[in-house]
């Protein structure tokens, strides 16, 4: 029996050691509810989870990205309804300039309205959306996924010569009146094909957009599967590392006092 190395008691502490700081560990994961609190943890889980956090990051601004697309397109077609409505009323008033029964001065009535819904036609073609012209035909390419892959956006184009020669007619004139209803039929079938367009971007973008949501809910997925605690496995776990520590303790100090056996010897 020897008492300068007490190797029970060495054994016993190192072994309590190793408990105390697997109850730690456990005690971390089930406070932050995450199975990887330091690298150490789960090193590769770590690095994998990381590059879906970034991608996960990366897709919610690519949604902010189509959903700012939908508006702008159901800002369009919210423009479109109303010159569809002025090029209407227009094709209207090319009719009743041609009838016979009208004087000049009639005529000349209904060429100020004409001007003055030709006038808001060009003027709605300015239009733009938080500093984006909405109406003068370019093509937007929209980043539609996490890899800043585009959709291209169709543009439409209200200033356009179909659109000009129609809002510039003069229904004076019998003759300029029919002039004026065959542009304004041609106004209204451009547009018609416009606000397809629209309706296509709308619906094509809506599309992406449900991809995005769907992507992101899978990666979630993914991700908790790396990264977040299984309580009831870990409540377990702290359990028995508790059990573990306490019982430990109890053997230290059962270690520590044998070599006071040795005060029996020496009596």
């Amino acid at each position: 029996m020897v008492i300068n190395t007490n190797l029970s008691a060495q054994n016993a502490a190192t072994l309590l050691m190793h408990s105390q700081s697997n109850l730690s560990a456990s005690l971390q994961r089930l406070s932050s509810g995450s199975k990887i609190t330091s690298p150490a943890d789960d090193s590769a889980g770590l690095a994998v989870s990381m590059k879906l956090n970034a991608q996960m990051s990366r897709i919610d601004a690519a949604t902010n990205n189509v959903n700012n697309a939908i508006s702008f397109s159901q800002t369009q077609d919210g423009y479109i309804q109303q010159v569809n409505s002025a090029f209407s009323r227009m094709s209207e008033l090319s009719v009743l300039a041609q009838d016979v029964t009208k004087t000049t001065s009639d005529r000349a009535l209904y060429q100020q309205e004409f001007t003055a819904l030709g006038n808001y036609i060009n003027n709605v073609s300015t239009k733009d959306f938080n500093g984006v012209s909405l109406f003068n035909g370019s093509t937007l390419n929209v980043t539609t996924d996490s890899e800043a892959n585009t959709f291209a956006m169709v543009g439409i184009n209200l200033g356009g010569a179909t659109y000009t020669a129609a809002t510039a007619d003069d229904i004076t004139t019998i003759s300029g009146a029919n002039q004026a209803l065959t542009d304004v039929k041609a106004a209204i079938f451009q547009l018609a094909s416009d606000r397809a367009n629209i309706g296509s971007n709308e619906e094509s973008l809506s599309y992406y957009g449900n991809q995005l949501s769907t992507l992101k809910n899978n990666l979630s997925a993914a991700n908790s599967q790396i990264t977040d605690v299984d309580v009831a496995t870990e409540s377990t776990n702290y359990a028995k590392q508790n059990i573990l520590v306490q019982s430990g303790t109890a053997m230290l100090a059962q270690a520590n006092s044998l070599p006071q056996s040795v005060l029996k010897l020496l009596g």
